[in-house]
């Protein structure tokens, strides 16, 4: 009877870890893409290890909230969905950061610092904490008629399988261009003709990668943002998945650029113009 009971455990679990993967596939795309455009401009000998630091973050991030949707769906669900479009308006926020910055910071590239890798690694897991929370938030929906054990074992299991493919994959992106080189120096001449290929395309699809990370944001972000609205949504939902997915990417570049002037308004009226502050004692050329 124990080995029936942990066998129709398992079953459930494996079927709603299935569905749960179906649901939450666009959600690992823009995953994909934007821990990818976190790894573009590292010295390649620092790429796996960011990728690696990246990917335990996310662990925690997953490990800290399972229990915290499990508490809330037990005590506040209402909660779940007003803190996810927070975490999406956060996103769509910082996507508009990311183009200012595009569009601004036209210098040439140069070798990260110490502090660029640490920034790097600290902005994608906060990403990535708003990402992993719209994944476990997806599956708690799925798995609600579920008990507390199937429903903890299915979120333990989803979120385990998507940092490992998310991060895995993104490792082998990063490092096409060192698998391109191993190929040339190959004696057969389609691997060495294989391996050019690589070395040609790498550096254009790390650079499309960059591009994609940031339309992802808009798109995760606005996609959050949409399906919190139940009018949105369903406007949204008449669409075809090609408009629908423009119409997700358009409401988060706009919440963000909404979401950007807010805050440069806050930061004005608390702070002042530079060339307001009142002259005090020691804003004198001669204090005396």
């Amino acid at each position: 009877m124990l080995l029936d009971d942990l066998t129709a455990v398992m079953d459930d679990v494996w079927v709603m870890t299935k569905l749960s993967a179906k649901k939450t596939a666009g959600v690992l795309g823009d995953d994909l893409a934007l821990n990818a455009e976190q790894a573009v401009g590292l010295r390649p000998e620092r790429e796996l290890p960011v990728i690696a630091a990246v990917a335990k973050g996310s662990l925690k991030n997953k490990a800290m909230l399972i229990p915290a949707a499990l508490l809330l769906r037990a005590v506040a669900p209402w909660l779940i969905q007003p803190l996810l479009m927070a975490g999406g308006l956060y996103l769509c926020y910082e996507g508009v950061e990311k183009l200012i910055h595009r569009f601004t910071h036209k210098a040439q590239a140069q070798e990260p610092r110490p502090a660029d890798e640490s920034q790097k690694i600290a902005g994608a897991i906060r990403t990535d904490l708003i990402l992993s929370a719209e994944i476990i938030v997806l599956t708690l929906g799925l798995a609600a008629h579920l008990d507390l054990l199937r429903v903890l074992s299915v979120l333990v299991v989803i979120g385990v399988l998507m940092t490992v493919g998310v991060y895995g994959l993104v490792g082998l992106i990063v490092k096409l261009d060192d698998i391109g080189l191993a190929l040339q120096k190959n004696s057969r001449a389609w691997l060495r003709k294989a391996g050019q290929a690589i070395l040609v395309t790498a550096p254009r699809l790390l650079a499309l990668i960059s591009w994609l990370g940031t339309v992802a944001i808009f798109c995760v972000g606005g996609g959050i943002l949409v399906h919190g609205l139940e009018p949105l949504h369903h406007a949204v939902e008449q669409f075809n998945w090609i408009l629908g997915l423009l119409a997700e990417g358009l409401t988060g570049l706009i919440a963000g650029g909404l979401a950007m002037a807010v805050v440069s308004l806050l930061a004005r009226f608390t702070y002042g113009r530079p060339g307001d502050r009142s002259q005090g004692p020691d804003s004198s050329p001669n204090p005396r």
